[in-house]
């Protein structure tokens, strides 16, 4: 396949989950918002020779040849390449991102998404999103083990979502901009070990777990009537909820409690954990007069970084 381009780039968003983790691996729903302000970018570019990739965020410039198959930026390009049918010439892909790895901010969804529209667009094909999000999924597999689906979906088509294993996507109105405060702990949140340790404690309680999942579940049916009805307040009571029900999951920790503890405390509708938990990141809904207020008080609970961001309204 020729490639008609000098050089490309594509870039994608990262993302958060309002409600619904966890639960969402067990096919109850959840609801995923983007978070444009951070994203990963990918340039290709002709080289010389060879087909090198430069990630110099982790560290990484290597071969293609060189990784091993099962590396999610080898495993990317594979894919990539089989559904393109395509034939690499000698290419230079760089990585950069500005989204926190291990975060639960979707870093590595976000990066396979750019990676994957960067490299068609070289060769002058522009993949579907429904195959896009597909070839995400499966790098998404390296990165989670069982993975819900839902960060490769919400950073493919950049829109609020409802999502549910079993039967996909669908749009999820906001009637009014939702004002968010994102806090990371500065702990990575081991994504893999903390699901692989709910479905321990599912396989082995499963009356409890399911009764969780089904608690849950409610609290994401609260907040998707909420945010349709543009009641800031009862979306933060909906968070608060699940906050309490993914503690029971044992999910959280002190510092995770600490953060969502001194959000509230600062004027916050609702504050929780976002992801899998173990570290990583919690986020808090406000008004727009608080949002300063909850950000620097988050701050002065020792978060590593702070993010303020707006929801907006769907059309």
């Amino acid at each position: 396949m020729r490639a008609p381009f000098h050089s490309v780039e594509a870039r994608a968003p990262g993302k958060i989950i309002l409600a619904g983790e966890h639960a969402v691996v067990y096919d109850r729903p959840a609801l995923a918002v983007p978070v444009p302000s951070v994203q990963a970018r990918v340039q290709v570019r002709r080289a010389p020779a060879g087909f090198t990739l430069r990630a110099p965020d982790i560290g990484l410039t290597a071969a293609l040849d060189d990784l091993p198959p099962a590396h999610p930026l080898r495993r990317a390009v594979d894919l990539t390449q089989a559904a393109l049918q395509a034939a690499w010439p000698p290419l230079e892909v760089r990585i950069a991102s500005s989204i926190p790895v291990a975060a639960g901010l979707g870093s590595g969804a976000a990066v396979t998404v750019a990676l994957v529209r960067a490299l068609a667009a070289f060769v002058g094909r522009a993949l579907p999103p429904r195959q896009v999000n597909a070839l995400a999924y499966e790098v998404e597999k390296l990165h989670h083990g069982t993975p819900s689906g839902i960060d490769n979906t919400v950073v493919t088509y950049a829109r609020p979502i409802r999502y549910r294993k079993s039967r996909g996507w669908q749009p999820l109105p906001v009637a009014r901009a939702v004002p968010l405060v994102i806090a990371d702990t500065g702990r990575a949140a081991p994504t893999r070990e903390m699901v692989l340790g709910v479905r321990q404690r599912w396989q082995a309680q499963p009356a409890r777990y399911e009764a969780l999942f089904d608690a849950i579940a409610d609290q994401v049916a609260a907040a998707q009537a909420a945010l349709a009805a543009g009641d800031l307040p009862a979306l933060g009571q909906a968070l608060n909820a699940n906050h309490a029900l993914l503690q029971a999951l044992g999910v959280s920790t002190p510092e995770l409690d600490a953060l969502v503890n001194a959000a509230r405390a600062a004027g916050a509708y609702g504050a929780k954990l976002s992801g899998a938990g173990g570290g990583g990141n919690m986020l808090a809904v406000t008004d727009a007069t608080h949002q300063p207020a909850v950000a620097q008080a988050l701050r002065a609970a020792g978060a590593a970084r702070v993010l303020c961001t707006t929801l907006p309204p769907t059309p």
